[in-house]
């Protein structure tokens, strides 16, 4: 087995407005919108934590960047309050927020031109070796984590890794989608990709979801920053025009997780992430099992 540098970096793409949201989006970012006691960008740092990424690089807007870099940083007053209570338990849950600013890095997207003008505005921090990238809004339930998952195939077989879901094929117009060569039921290898297409021209109905682990080679397409479907610049987009076996090209594959991913981009995943983490808690669990008793 050929033995690969270690993946340390983590892109997260949190520029977004949020509008689905509002008007609690008016003035909170959509990552830090709550999903029982944490906020949506701490399930994604727990995950990227987990799996062994030591620097953190947000895309964000300049209203959000503040927002960010006070909740992973270390707040004296809250702490000195907390110790004087005598409230050692709430300490404890403060402190694991706290990221060392050394390893936290931010850029700002000045317009929203699409996930692949995103990563590519994280070029300086990773340019020059693979790294992770997350999406916040997918919140993903699993032991181990999914990108931990996807570092275990990535260290087996490089290139381009990326989290996939089987979809109705009446959606694939709302995903990236795998054109496949193989596949054994767990991990499968694609000549390629289409992003967003109608459903009688989608290749399959394998669909990314926000995570992936990309070789530097994607910044070679990124640069040129190409449009495509939606007028946007796509990241499956520069994926795609990666693949392949010859000399500058990149293998390519797509894991089915052991998992549950929540569309937390959407009010409706929002909620269903919400009671699926509050009923794995036995502090609400009852409670809640007595409620939707009492409504169902």
């Amino acid at each position: 087995m050929i033995k690969r540098k270690r993946i340390t970096k983590a892109v997260f793409p949190v520029a977004g407005l949020g509008t689905r949201f509002l008007p609690a989006t008016k003035v909170i970012p959509k990552e830090m919108l709550p999903v029982v006691d944490r906020p949506l960008i701490q399930y994604a740092m727990e995950e990227a934590r987990e799996a062994g990424i030591t620097d953190f690089i947000f895309v964000t807007n300049n209203t959000n960047r503040p927002l960010l870099e006070r909740y992973f940083g270390d707040n004296e007053s809250l702490n000195a309050t907390l110790s004087r209570g005598g409230k050692i338990a709430e300490l404890k849950l403060v402190s694991e927020t706290v990221v060392d600013p050394r390893n936290l890095h931010f850029c700002i997207q000045e317009q929203p031109l699409g996930l692949g003008h995103a990563v590519w505005c994280a070029y300086e921090f990773v340019a020059g070796e693979p790294f992770a990238v997350i999406l916040p809004d997918d919140l993903i339930q699993a032991k181990p984590g999914c990108l931990t998952q996807m570092l275990d195939v990535w260290c087996e077989r490089g290139g381009n890794v990326v989290a996939v879901e089987d979809v109705p094929r009446d959606r694939t117009n709302r995903y990236g989608i795998l054109d496949v060569v193989s596949d054994d039921g767990r991990i499968a290898s694609a000549r390629g990709l289409v992003e967003k297409p109608a459903p009688k021209d989608a290749p399959s109905t394998l669909s990314i979801i926000g995570r992936y682990i990309l070789d530097e080679a994607v910044f070679d397409h990124l640069n040129k920053s190409m449009a495509g479907a939606g007028g946007e610049i796509q990241l499956t987009d520069a994926i795609s025009a990666t693949i392949g076996t010859g000399k500058g090209q990149v293998p390519f594959h797509g894991l089915r997780f052991d998992g549950t991913r929540f569309d937390c981009g959407s009010m409706t995943g929002f909620v269903e992430a919400n009671v699926a983490l509050a009923l794995a808690s036995s502090e609400y669990k009852e409670y809640l099992r007595e409620r939707l008793k009492r409504h169902l």
